[in-house]
C-alpha cells in the first residue's frame, strides 16, 4: 500500500533524563510536561519511539506505519545537557549485531553553549585503551580524556568506539545511526531521576573503545565526500549538510527520504509552514521548494549517496 507523498511534519518523542533542562520547551516550543526534558526525538522509527505525521492526509500515523517497517536507519536528536553527560561510548555494527542492534555512529552540531562550556571528546594524546582502562581502575577517569570548548556552529564526527560526553550548558543537533546502545564508563557518582545510580557498562565499553586520531575521525567522517562548503558529514552512516536559505530553494528527496530540522528562520516547506524546531521527512522522489519569510537554516539529513 502506497501513501499520499508530501512534505512530513513530524511530532517529535521527548526524553527525560536527569542532566535535561527547559530549554527544548522554551527554544523551540516543544510540547511537553516533562521536568527535565533532555532530548526531543526528531525522526524516529523505534519498536517503542516512533515519529508521528502531523500535517495533511497522513496526520496522526506513525511514520513507521507510512514506510512500512518498525525500524529506520537514522535517528535525529535536539539535546538540552543542562548538565554533564556521562562519559560513554558505542559500538560499531559487528558488535552492536550480537545484541540485534546497530552501531551508533553520530555527530554534534553546535546550537548554543554557555561560556566556558566544553564537551569530552576521545582520548587524550598519548592514551591508550590500556591507560584508560587502568584510569577507570584507579576511580581517575576523567584524567585519560580530551576536554575541547564549543561555540555555536561547531561541528563534531563522533564514530563508534570514540569515547565521548557532553558538557553542561550545551544545546545540539544530534545525528546518529539508529541505535540505543550506550556503554556508560563514568557517571560522576550522582543519582538517576529514580535516585539511584545509574548503571556503568564498564567491560563492554573497553571492548568497543578506540583511540582515534583526528586524521582517522575526518577521513571517516568524508569518506564518500570530501569536504566542501555546507557539507558536514558524508560517511557511510548519513549524509548531512547546512542549508542557509535567504530566499527560496528547491530540495529532491531523489534516492532515498530526506529529513529537514530547522534550526532558526520561518518559511515553508513544499507549501507548508516550518520555523525553528520543526521537522519535516520528505519522501523517497519528492522534490519541493523551500520559501523563507527570514532567512532559514536547515539540517538536511540522507541517506549515504
Amino acid at each position: 500500500m502506497s501513501y499520499p507523498r508530501y512534505p512530513l511534519k513530524l511530532l517529535p518523542v521527548c526524553k527525560e533524563a536527569v542532566w535535561g533542562g527547559d530549554l527544548l520547551k522554551r527554544r523551540f516550543g516543544k510540547a511537553c510536561d516533562l521536568e527535565k526534558a533532555a532530548e526531543s526525538w526528531e525522526l524516529t522509527v523505534r519498536p517503542q519511539e516512533q515519529s508521528r505525521i502531523e500535517n495533511g492526509a497522513c496526520a496522526g500515523m506513525t511514520l513507521g506505519a507510512y514506510l512500512q517497517t518498525d525500524r529506520f536507519p537514522l535517528l535525529v536528536k535536539l539535546i538540552d545537557a543542562n548538565d554533564r553527560l556521562s562519559i560513554q561510548v558505542h559500538p560499531d555494527d559487528a558488535y552492536a549485531a550480537q545484541f540485534g542492534e546497530r552501531g551508533k555512529t553520530e555527530m554534534w552540531v553546535i546550537l548554543e553553549a554557555q561560556p566556558g562550556a566544553m564537551l569530552t571528546c576521545g582520548l587524550r594524546a598519548g592514551a591508550t585503551v590500556e591507560t584508560f582502562a587502568e584510569a577507570v581502575a584507579a576511580g581517575k577517569t576523567e584524567a585519560q580524556l580530551r576536554e575541547v570548548p564549543v561555540r555555536p556552529g561547531d561541528v563534531f564526527f563522533l564514530p563508534a568506539g570514540l569515547v565521548h560526553a557532553i558538557g553542561a550548558g550545551i544545546l545540539l543537533a544530534e545525528i546518529q545511526q539508529n541505535s540505543d546502545l550506550t556503554y556508560r564508563v563514568y557517571d560522576y557518582n550522582r543519582p538517576g531521576l529514580d535516585g539511584k545510580p545509574r548503571p556503568l557498562h564498564i567491560r563492554q565499553a573497553l571492548d568497543v573503545i578506540r583511540p582515534y586520531t583526528p586524521a582517522e575521525i575526518e577521513a571517516l567522517q568524508f569518506s564518500r565526500q570530501p569536504r566542501q562548503p555546507g557539507l558536514l558529514a558524508a560517511c557511510d552512516c548519513f549524509t548531512v549538510r547546512r542549508l542557509e536559505i535567504p530566499s527560496r530553494q528547491t530540495i529532491a528527496a531523489r534516492d532515498g527520504f530526506c529529513h529537514l530540522l530547522c534550526l532558526k528562520g520561518s518559511g515553508t516547506v513544499g507549501g507548508e509552514p516550518i520555523r525553528a524546531g520543526d521537522s519535516y521527512f520528505l519522501p523517497e522522489g519528492l522534490t519541493c521548494e523551500i520559501a523563507a519569510q527570514t532567512p532559514l537554516c536547515l539540517l538536511q539529513s540522507e541517506s549515504p549517496a
